[in-house]
């Protein structure tokens, strides 16, 4: 080649690379199409509600940094019980957290929209339910995944373990924060039973955890032999960490109160309340609703009567029967013994819940024998645990919302002025939705929710 002509091409790239090249926007077919997910695809929530529960969106989108996607509800199917702006996410990350504020009771779907890079978006629907609002509603908190709370107890760290009534299913919850439990142990095999045992009662000694069936008869009066399981469980860690393991059992219970109620003079009525073809929920039915220990104890258990009263009759008393080796029955060869029984004025209500402190500082939860909405009064009494001292009451408990009030976790020091205790709540035959169906047979377990709320108390 001649120097001339060498010397032209370089000139000629010389001047080609002196050209400016206009920047190419990036095609939006070099986006892919974002990609969408939710934790649950049900949610529920409650008018004016201050903690309900939320749900995580997981978004991404290939070849864009996932700060760059939004997320929003982009619409609703019932704008009466939320609309797209009651729909708010938080967070710039792949995981998102979404909750919504209820406007009315009932049922709509969301369509939750990820938008990205080059206009490209997705889709995922979210079933919502909202329930009425409610008193105390600042300081009510829902527990998800089951509607039939029965009993609780201090798992420590800040979370609790439910009974339900409906199942032998134990959950883990936050007790602070509205959500699904963050863990489940189903005992019913452990048990050896097909059925529900129908917890009603609990508490802790220890790391024991001791809970109690109802030792009833079921709604239709008949003899259901798994309702009159004892058994304890054992419980390791704290909080979050908690784990529950089974330890004994003891299916006799039932039977050593009627036998000694009989052996009494049948004084309680004990063998007709329990009679085939008998409700338990009437005034001179045969139902347990407390378990716990007498002062200073750790073998004397109180067993506390949601019926009968005594006398049956309107303004008859409440009911405990000592069982002084209680912590021997669960996995023991041992029957029953039991101490003087005691009878406790709660303005005619009867036992749903009781528990102590370590000062032996007693809270009764008080409610109807019946088998009534909650419209009938429940009240808070406070009690030495002496047969001879009265329970006073310390506080009214609201019975205008649904659900009964049912568990106390725990309790404070009740000799400090403004305690605050919470109490649950059991919404299982409670129409939530307005809809005509109990919560017990909603559909979706997001759907199903207990209430805790909590009081101060004078």
């Amino acid at each position: 080649m001649s120097r001339h002509r060498s010397l032209a091409l370089a000139s000629a790239v010389l001047v080609l690379a002196a050209v400016p090249v206009a920047a190419v926007p990036a095609s939006a077919a070099s986006y892919g199409t974002p990609t969408i997910s939710l934790s649950a695809s049900y949610l529920s929530g409650a008018v004016g509600a201050t903690g309900d529960p939320t749900v995580t969106v997981t978004v991404a989108q290939s070849g864009a940094d996932v700060s760059a996607l939004t997320v929003a509800a982009s619409a609703t199917s019932k704008s009466s019980v939320a609309q797209t702006g009651d729909v708010t996410v938080t967070g710039t990350t792949g995981a998102r957290t979404l909750k919504v504020a209820a406007r009315g009771v009932g049922y709509t779907n969301l369509t939750i929209k990820v938008t990205g890079l080059g206009g490209k978006t997705a889709t995922k629907t979210l079933s919502y339910a909202a329930s009425p609002a409610v008193q105390y509603s600042a300081d009510a908190r829902y527990l998800t995944g089951s509607s039939d709370a029965s009993a609780a107890v201090d798992a420590g760290g800040g979370y609790i373990v439910v009974a339900d009534d409906e199942s032998n299913v134990l959950r883990l919850y936050d007790r602070n924060n509205s959500g699904a439990p963050v863990k489940t142990w189903d005992f019913t095999s452990s048990l050896g039973v097909s059925k529900e045992v129908d917890i009603e009662g609990a508490t802790r000694v220890g790391n024991t955890i001791y809970w109690t069936g109802s030792l009833g008869n079921n709604k239709d009066g008949e003899i259901k032999a798994d309702r009159n399981t004892v058994f304890t469980t054992t419980i390791s860690g704290s909080g979050a960490s908690t784990q529950l393991t089974y330890g004994g059992r003891y299916k006799s219970l039932r039977e050593d109160l009627i036998a000694w109620d009989k052996a009494n003079g049948n004084r309680f009525g004990f063998a007709a309340g329990a009679a085939s073809g008998e409700v338990p929920k009437q005034i001179d039915g045969f139902n347990v609703e407390g378990l716990e220990f007498a002062p200073g104890s750790t073998t004397t258990a109180f067993v506390g009567f949601r019926a009968p009263l005594v006398p049956p009759a309107s303004g008859g008393k409440a009911l405990i029967v000592p069982v002084t080796n209680f912590n021997q029955l669960p996995g023991g060869s041992v029957h029953a013994a039991f101490g003087t029984p005691i009878t406790l004025d709660l303005g005619g209500l009867s036992i749903r819940d009781i528990r102590k402190n370590a000062a032996d500082q007693y809270l009764i939860v008080a409610g109807s024998w019946a088998a009534d909405d909650n419209s009938d009064p429940y009240a808070l009494y406070r009690w030495t645990g002496l047969a001879a001292d009265a329970p006073v009451k310390v506080k009214d408990l609201p019975t205008t919302d649904a659900g009964g009030w049912e568990a106390v976790v725990d309790v404070p020091d009740l000799s400090v002025s403004g305690a605050r205790v919470q109490v649950i709540t059991d919404d299982g035959s409670a129409d939530l939705y307005n809809d005509g169906t109990e919560a017990k047979d909603l559909t979706h377990a997001e759907w199903k929710k207990s209430r805790s709320t909590w009081f101060t108390l004078g």
